[in-house]
């Protein structure tokens, strides 16, 4: 199983659209082969001391069978037109492909 956790720096104001975009795109990457989950999520609001919040981030979290599974998702047709539509939405990303320990 692969893990994936991005992390997006969204330029301030484009959160909603950002994530209304992403969230179109959803229907087409779970119907990809190896797709277990695939969600966008941002800061909970809690009283957690540790937590760092940052309105202007996004983090997606995915799982896929395999390396190969992932790899082939990156290059999807629908991926490459995702990535057109928020191009203009999009600061920093760093990206974590984690395995099982």
């Amino acid at each position: 199983m692969i893990h994936v956790i991005a992390t997006i720096g969204i330029k301030e104001g484009k959160r909603s659209e950002f994530v209304a975009i992403f969230k179109e795109n959803v229907k087409n990457v779970v119907r990809e082969k190896g797709c277990v989950e695939y969600r966008p999520t941002i800061d909970a609001s809690t009283d957690i001391s540790a937590q760092g919040r940052d309105d202007n981030v996004v983090i997606i979290i995915e799982k896929w069978e395999s390396l190969e599974d992932l790899m082939t998702h990156l290059s999807a047709p629908h991926m490459l037109s995702y990535r057109e539509k928020v191009k203009d939405f999009v600061g920093e990303v760093s990206l974590k492909v984690l395995e099982d320990a």
